[in-house]
């Protein structure tokens, strides 16, 4: 998959304007053989100063336990982007282009007691009604390990039907 496949997708994707303001995220990590290992919830605060978005993720798992991940994201150019974070290894690179975002970084990745060197590939696309669907695939000493699964979605949008389900929830016209 390249990142020039989504150039024509619509809506447009960009993070800048997505998450200014406060994002809900809901999701899960499926190890590789399948099974689900801990799913989450994230509430998203960010700000864009016309230079950096900052986005300040606080996790609650489902066992209990909760983190918090701070992201500064410049815009580097038309689509192309670059973040630091805490955890994260280096710098996170980002191209964007139509309706999808894909990231690289390594992390220091919590696991129990130890942190892991992990490499990210992780995608998002943005959908009608404002909905954002991320997957990233999670690599260790270069072998897939699994695969995270996000749901985002904007506080205070509605989710807008696309033309095609406004078309079957409407009432039938009367004969």
């Amino acid at each position: 998959m390249k990142i020039g496949d989504f150039a024509a997708n619509t809506p447009e994707l960009r993070i800048e304007r997505y998450f200014a303001g406060r994002t809900h995220a809901w999701g899960m990590f499926e190890d590789r053989f399948g099974t689900l290992r801990r799913s989450f919830t994230v509430a998203i605060d960010g700000t864009w100063d016309g230079r950096e978005l900052v986005l300040d993720e606080r996790f609650v798992y489902a066992d209990g336990e909760t983190d918090r991940r701070v992201w500064r994201i410049a815009k580097l150019a038309e689509g192309r982007y670059e973040g630091r974070a805490d955890d994260v290894i280096g710098r996170a690179v980002g191209q964007s282009a139509g309706n999808a975002l894909n990231w690289s970084y390594e992390m220091a990745l919590k696991v129990g007691g130890e942190r892991w060197r992990v490499r990210f590939d992780d995608w998002m696309w943005l959908q009608p009604g404002d909905a954002l669907i991320n997957r990233a695939n999670v690599y260790r000493w270069g072998l897939w390990i699994g695969t995270v699964s996000l749901f985002f979605l904007p506080e205070g949008r509605l989710m807008q039907p696309d033309a095609v389900n406004a078309a079957e929830t409407r009432p039938a016209a009367a004969e």
